[in-house]
């Protein structure tokens, strides 16, 4: 499993969730445009986001499946989003990420910053070789996440991806270690700090 780690960029910390996220991850996840591509709980309740932020985030950390982090600003530990790798190959050393962004803090670059930050912490620190990312092809949102980030965009999944309006076709990106190093990413926003 991957420790339990802290990240840090200019204006968030990557954090574990914890029961103060609550109230903001229940606004985030039942949001209609978070509700659009991700294939979360509908409705969305008080009680999927208390079990979410104390419970299924940390659990996912602890089965080896991933880890999730929640993203809070620097200033304020506001929660701002979810960033997190899922679907890890430990033998391939391979895990695909994905996030939100809350709807208060769209618009801003968050998604960006903290996938960047969650990236270097993957390939550099923990050696992993491959990071992947899918998207939605209408999501043209999370499609320009990727490429701000700087992965390369490798084709499409026919019907692989499942969203509340019916199946999906999924871009399909990835990261290598040779495509980042602090240096790379630092030119499009600071690179991850541990604690």
């Amino acid at each position: 499993m991957f420790p339990e780690t802290t990240l840090r960029s200019r204006r968030l910390v990557l954090r574990a969730f914890n029961s103060g996220d609550v109230p903001d991850a229940y606004a985030s996840c039942s949001d209609s445009l978070t509700q659009q591509w991700l294939p979360l709980p509908r409705p969305y309740t008080l009680g999927d986001a208390t079990a979410w932020c104390t419970t299924t985030a940390h659990a996912m950390r602890e089965s080896g499946d991933g880890i999730q982090f929640a993203i809070v600003d620097v200033g304020t530990d506001r929660l701002v989003g979810q960033v997190g790798l899922k679907k890890t190959d430990w033998r391939a050393l391979t895990s695909e990420v994905g996030y939100w962004v809350s709807p208060w803090a769209r618009g801003h670059g968050i998604a960006a910053e903290a996938t960047r930050a969650l990236a270097l912490w993957l390939l550099a620190d923990q050696r992993f070789q491959r990071l992947e990312l899918r998207a939605a092809t209408a999501n043209t949102a999370s499609q320009s996440v990727a490429l701000k980030v700087g992965f390369h965009r490798e084709g499409t999944l026919r019907n692989a991806g499942f969203v509340h309006g019916g199946r999906v076709d999924l871009v399909l990106f990835s990261l290598l270690p040779g495509d980042v190093s602090p240096g790379t990413l630092r030119a499009s926003g600071s690179p991850a700090k541990r604690r």
